[in-house]
């Protein structure tokens, strides 16, 4: 079914969430055994702690930028971008900050909660790598603290990839959600309106979603670059 919507489907979008990360290894924030069950999001990952605790913060975040670099896509992030490159696929959405939807060579991607793979100045806003963290290099030539580009808490989401998620929902024939369980918002909010434009909706995720009565077809208990591998055999 999913194969034949993929051929008919004049624009598809996919979004993905952290179930896609963590079968390259990543660990995730919010299952049993997530990141913010042994951390406090507030006092590490928030606009008061950059503010306030920025020593904790930049610690918590090198730890973080140094995980990610110990992991990289894995095959279904491979088969996406080559999805994209075929015009099988025309864009992703992804909650996720790990970068491998690039590094896996996907152009179209928008991140709704930034990047671990740059950092920017707090005070003047010029961009660096993350290999400064890396480096212990925490500070800009104007004197300002790196932070890395992602969404903290307490702040919004950036207003080029939200404008950009939005409109693609709007185009989508077909939406494919990939891991996500689609519990936080506004993110979440983006497979409602694809659908309530007329677009098939799919999630493939491990565990029940609230939005699973909305679907047109969803799948559990199966992992995600298995589900991709099986569906790029026959396309």
């Amino acid at each position: 079914m999913l194969e034949k919507w993929l051929l008919e489907s004049n624009y598809t979008v996919v979004f993905t969430g952290a179930g896609m990360s963590t079968e390259s290894g990543l660990p995730d924030f919010r299952s049993s055994k997530g990141l913010w069950k042994k951390k406090d999001p507030a006092r590490l990952a928030s606009t008061d702690a950059l503010n306030n605790n920025v020593h904790e913060f930049i610690d918590f975040y090198r730890d973080r930028v140094l995980g990610v670099k110990e992991y990289q896509p894995h095959e279904g992030h491979l088969i996406l971008a080559k999805w994209e490159k075929q015009g099988i696929i025309q864009s992703i959405i992804t909650q996720n900050v790990d970068g491998f939807h690039q590094l896996a060579g996907s152009k179209k991607v928008a991140e709704l909660h930034g990047t671990l793979q740059k950092l920017h100045c707090q005070a003047c806003g010029n961009i660096y790598s993350s290999e400064e963290y890396i480096n212990e290099e925490y500070y800009c030539v104007c004197g300002g603290i790196l932070r890395p580009s992602v969404v903290l808490f307490g702040e919004s989401l950036p207003e080029k990839a939200f404008q950009f998620a939005l409109e693609e929902a709007h185009k989508s024939e077909l939406f494919i959600v990939l891991g996500s369980s689609l519990t936080v918002t506004p993110a979440n909010q983006f497979p409602l309106i694809a659908k309530e434009q007329g677009s098939k909706l799919v999630i493939v995720n491990h565990d029940p979603t609230e939005f699973d009565m909305y679907a047109d077809h969803v799948i559990r208990d199966r992992k995600i670059g298995e589900v991709l591998q099986q569906l790029s055999k026959n396309i």
